[in-house]
């Protein structure tokens, strides 16, 4: 573990919406990023999200520049995004080309996730340049993955990374 801290490198892990900044982050400085974890990763998912709505929904939300975008996870039922917010995240979508991450990257994902589906999780798989690509898909996970067990599978992943790229150091 000393080699990976005086090399200066990162292991990335990002949740949800963490984890399309964790691919941004990884794109922007592959020189400083060893590894990437995503735990149900919500690459473009915004997006993808506010496009299906019907196209009035669509026109109420630019009219009043905010989407109450539903939510079971805070007492509001809802998150507040702005219009400029959807429209800045759309220049962000990464599930369109290929993903230029060539890094180890282990995926995790809850096939009971209401929130953000698996499948996008299997999408950034098959994008990413890298060929070190594993999806772990929990069966009974959601999305925010907080079963002990969920929690043990992500410590032993990272844990994981950190020796094989201690001894690939």
């Amino acid at each position: 573990m000393l080699s990976l801290i005086s090399l200066r490198i990162w292991i990335l892990v990002g949740s949800s919406m963490g984890g399309w900044l964790m691919l941004h982050a990884a794109i922007a400085r592959p020189d400083k990023v060893a590894a990437l974890v995503g735990v149900a990763a919500a690459a473009d998912h915004l997006v993808t999200t506010f496009k299906k709505l019907p196209i009035e929904a669509q026109k109420e939300i630019e009219e009043k520049g905010e989407w109450k975008f539903p939510t079971k996870h805070n007492e509001e039922g809802y998150y507040s995004v702005t219009y400029d917010f959807i429209r800045e995240a759309e220049n962000h979508c990464v599930l369109n080309s290929p993903i230029p991450i060539t890094c180890p990257i282990r995926l995790i994902h809850g096939m009971k996730d209401s929130d953000v589906p698996w499948q996008i999780s299997m999408q950034v798989a098959d994008r990413v340049l890298s060929e070190d690509v594993d999806v772990i898909l929990r069966k009974t996970g959601q999305h925010r993955m907080s079963e002990k067990e969920d929690t043990k599978l992500l410590v032993n992943t990272v844990d994981d990374l950190i020796d094989k790229l201690a001894t690939l150091a």
